[in-house]
């Protein structure tokens, strides 16, 4: 399965995973890589620039495969602007394969000179985006690649609400770099799709998150695999709007607080204890559903099992190969 995102990163097969805080680390993006996708190593799961060269080694004992590590770019209490760019140079001194960028443009968020640094590094850069207009503006800036996300994926999509079925074919017509399609991504028809509509690959998170190498509680695995696609919600419109931004999460107590905390004017420092990030580490592992924002997309309702990791991947490739013969055939091919 060759395309512009297999050759361009050294992989097997076009599936990436996401960035997911406290859920991708070493273990988990080692064992997505040894399958011949691509696993993600999320920076933001760490405190100091040594602790995300600590655990760049620690996934190189585990793979010797390609993974990508993420690096979100977005104003941060406990991530400041200066330790993200210490994440971006240590990912450069360890020559890793390649960088996520999702959020803010490296260019204007980090400085100029890191885009720069990573090609003279041979670190490819991807930027993750919501609109045509920041694909174009990253081939612009000199990015290796692109994900493009519809608003139906976890975490923090464009506040435009398009999907990722008009946005991927509108992308793949305006530039030229690589495209890789994210938001609703979850299986092999999935992947097919995203194929068919001009895309280089996937990405995906929430599927990823529902496998046994996570690691997450199993009252979270049941979860998963019992919500559906209406069960997300997309909140925070009002204290995002000047990125651009909103948030989706999975329907419960807290975003039902959150809900009503923005309905009746509440400022950032009445919603920062209903959406910290500590909450949903501490989620993650006792399993009570209802008591923080976990950043769940709506392929939560394409999901009905929790596989290990090279079963899931496995499946996948057979199943977009299997659909992709199949819409042949309908055509005489």
């Amino acid at each position: 399965m060759k395309t512009r995102i297999t050759e361009l990163f050294g992989i097997k097969y076009p599936i990436q995973c996401g960035g997911m805080l406290w859920i991708a680390k070493p273990e988990l993006s080692a064992a997505i890589s040894n399958t011949g996708a691509m696993g993600n190593l999320t920076s933001g799961n760490y405190n100091t620039a040594d602790e995300l060269r600590e655990a760049i080694d620690q996934t190189r004992t585990l793979t010797h495969n390609p993974f990508i590590v993420n690096i979100t770019t977005m104003p941060s209490i406990r991530l400041p602007l200066g330790l993200l760019q210490d994440f971006f140079r240590v990912c450069c001194e360890k020559r890793v394969t390649a960088i996520e960028i999702a959020g803010a443009p490296v260019d204007s968020f980090l400085g100029k000179e890191f885009i720069p640094l990573a090609k003279d590094a041979g670190v490819k850069v991807l930027h993750k985006v919501g609109t045509v207009r920041h694909a174009v503006h990253a081939e612009k800036v000199g990015y290796d690649a692109i994900t493009i996300a519809g608003f139906e994926e976890g975490g923090f999509p464009h506040k435009d609400n398009v999907s990722t079925m008009v946005l991927v074919p509108k992308v793949r017509e305006t530039v030229s770099i690589p495209v890789m399609a994210a938001g609703g991504m979850a299986d092999g028809k999935s992947l097919a799709a995203a194929l068919a509509l001009g895309a280089d690959g996937v990405m995906m998170a929430t599927r990823f998150l529902a496998t046994k190498e996570s690691g997450i509680h199993p009252n979270i695995y049941k979860v998963l695999v019992e919500k559906t696609e209406a069960d997300t919600s997309l909140q925070l419109q009002t204290l995002l709007a000047g990125f651009g931004l909103q948030v989706r999460a999975l329907r419960n107590e807290i975003m039902r607080k959150v809900e009503q905390v923005e309905n009746s004017g509440g400022d950032l420092g009445e919603l920062l204890p209903l959406i910290s990030g500590e909450r949903a580490r501490q989620v993650w592992k006792e399993g009570n559903a209802e008591e923080a924002m976990l950043t769940i997309g709506q392929s939560v309702g394409r999901i009905n099992d929790i596989p290990t990791v090279a079963e899931l991947v496995s499946r996948m490739v057979a199943d977009a190969r299997s659909a992709l013969e199949s819409s042949l055939k309908m055509f005489g091919g």
